[in-house]
């Protein structure tokens, strides 16, 4: 059962991503129709196609390696300037590059024909090529509130799980209660598994959190408690003890001071240990997660050469890999496998299944934004600076010539290098040293 459920893991995740990049091409696709430019190909996948309609003008289709698509516009750069001139012996290799990227668009050119991507307006080409990715944050806010409000999160509630019968320091390492330990207070005052916290000190709670945070404040003093036990209501009175607790940092991780020894501090402690439920989230927390999970994605890219470096090392010396580390497609399908397969209720990995596409979408917007050709980013730059040039020449009481973008295939040659090899590198991590969910 558990290499189905690993197998069932890897599907959902092909399926997803092959939904997210057939989505990310409609956002170019509708704005391009809109505009009225002439699109020929829809095409999701690279390599042979295996299946194709043509509906109108359009021909949709799939191919072979669902790792990417496509649209085909018109007149995606302008026409090759007459004055063009061949490239030298040096730099021949690139210049036949240039010469067939020219070639290629002159194809999706038909004379006396105006419905070509670059003429639209600047702002329209801006709007064809951020609609891709804009499609793919939408399509991550909608799974982020899908997994986190409308199948909630797991976290502890009000209801009493279990109760410590004496109070220990945390400091002592240690679990099982000796004669000495005083009682603890929740125990002490005849609070029972199964009570369900109404009130503490005349605040409502809503969730073990908040409950928690009333009595850590509260060491000494004595607090009046409001819980539902078999649906009636009755008050307790209870006084936290004085303990102490290990301190945490935002990753709750613990901190240590200079000489490496964890540091405490003294809160209070009822001796309560909750019930833990999938609880659903606000609304609005789908747009907190999208926006933090924009600003992981982003700092792995700002940092992605020493990103792969690090993987590279860590797969080298067989050390463990960062979990927030680069991964390619075979990474996250082992990772969508894994979560498939733990132990855990269904729930609890559909859950986790959506918020992995979710991020997978959110990676898929800010890749595309990288301002380089040939991903969304870099077109837009190009739009931009024919905008600027033409602004400028307006100024001068000047036309200036469209922006000739097929001269950056060079640059676009290296953009694609550097991608497949680092891709590459990640492929072999993956399989070699995959990130571990556990």
């Amino acid at each position: 059962m558990t290499a189905i459920a690993f197998l069932i893991g890897v599907i959902v995740l092909v399926l997803g991503l092959a939904v997210s990049i057939a989505l990310h091409e409609v956002g170019h696709l509708l704005p391009a129709k809109l505009f009225g430019v002439r699109v020929g190909q829809y095409m999701i996948g690279f390599g042979p196609t295996l299946w194709s309609k043509r509906i109108g003008e359009t021909e949709y289709g799939l191919k072979v390696l669902p790792l990417g698509g496509f649209i085909s516009m018109a007149g995606m750069y302008p026409p090759a300037p007459e004055d063009a001139k061949p490239g030298t012996k040096r730099s021949r290799f690139f210049a036949t590059m240039v010469q067939d990227a020219r070639d290629a668009n002159a194809e999706t050119l038909i004379a006396a024909d105006d419905r070509v991507f670059y003429k639209l307006p600047v702002y329209k080409r801006i709007i064809v090529m951020l609609g891709g990715p804009i499609m793919n944050l939408v399509l991550a806010v909608v799974l982020f509130t899908i997994a986190l409000s409308g199948i909630g999160i797991q976290q502890g509630t009000t209801t009493v799980a279990s109760v410590s019968q004496c109070v220990i320091p945390a400091s002592e390492g240690r679990t099982e209660c000796t004669p000495t330990d005083p009682v603890a207070p929740a125990a002490a005052a005849g609070i029972q598994p199964g009570d369900r916290f109404v009130s503490i000190d005349g605040t409502p709670v809503s969730t073990f959190a908040e409950a928690a945070a009333i009595i850590q404040r509260s060491p000494g003093k004595q607090l009046s408690v409001v819980i539902d036990r078999d649906g009636a209501q009755r008050t307790v009175q209870f006084t936290p003890a004085t303990t102490d607790r290990a301190v945490t940092d935002a990753n709750g991780r613990s901190v240590v001071d200079a000489s490496g020894a964890t540091e405490y501090q003294t809160v209070g402690f009822a001796g309560i240990s909750p019930q833990s439920a999938l609880v659903r989230q606000p609304i609005g927390t789908s747009l907190e997660a999208t926006g933090q999970y924009i600003g992981s994605v982003a700092q792995i890219v700002s940092q992605f050469p020493v990103r792969i470096y690090d993987v590279v090392v860590d797969t080298l010396n067989g050390q463990p890999r960062d979990a927030n580390s680069p991964m390619s497609v075979v990474g996250a399908g082992r990772l969508a496998g894994d979560i498939a397969a733990v132990d855990a209720p269904i729930l609890d990995r559909v859950q986790t299944m959506i918020t992995l596409l979710g991020g997978l979408n959110i990676a898929l917007f800010v890749f595309n934004l990288i301002p380089l050709l040939p991903l969304d980013g870099g077109h837009v730059v190009v739009a931009l600076w024919d905008g600027i040039k033409r602004q400028i020449a307006r100024l001068r009481g000047t036309v200036a010539r469209p922006v000739d973008a097929t001269k950056l295939v060079p640059v676009t040659f290296v953009v694609v290098i550097l991608l497949v090899a680092t891709g590459g590198v990640l492929f072999l991590a993956d399989i070699v040293n995959p990130v571990q969910l556990l």
